[in-house]
């Protein structure tokens, strides 16, 4: 999704990291963080940013695919993980401020995702030939928490 992760008001978070061939089939894709926590834990004092992007790991993808490698996997029960990550971007959100989430639907629904949050998006577009991914933005006021 990224143009360029380089860019200077772009902070890139990832637990992960990997080397350059991480991928065979795809050599030169690396996931090099410029902080290295994870969405659950946000390591910003609150109300740090007016901008967050959330693009969570996919639910129940398998690890050892090219999208599992690329993307990251939750298995289990993800909800809680989902709905924390969520908490902890609106957290570090600053108001006024806006929150995009980033979901594919290849094995779960926005629409159960979006059950686990306390807001609603103010609105949202699909992408794709298929439509799995969708995009939604959330706006918090400065009335809100």
């Amino acid at each position: 999704m990224w143009f360029n992760k380089t860019h200077p008001d772009v902070l890139y978070v990832d637990r992960r990291t990997t080397p350059a061939g991480y991928i065979p089939e795809q050599a030169g894709f690396t996931i090099e963080p410029d902080v290295q926590a994870d969405f659950t834990a946000l390591p910003f004092a609150d109300a740090t940013f007016h901008l967050v992007v959330f693009d969570p790991p996919h639910a129940e993808v398998s690890a050892t695919s090219i999208t599992g490698k690329k993307y990251g996997t939750l298995f289990g029960d993800w909800r809680p993980v989902i709905a924390e990550g969520f908490a902890e971007c609106w957290r570090v959100l600053a108001a006024p401020g806006t929150l995009i989430f980033k979901w594919n639907e290849a094995a779960v629904t926005i629409r159960e995702v979006l059950e686990l949050f306390d807001v609603e998006p103010m609105f949202g577009h699909t992408t794709a030939k298929s439509g799995a991914t969708k995009w939604m933005a959330f706006y918090k006021g400065v009335n809100d928490g």
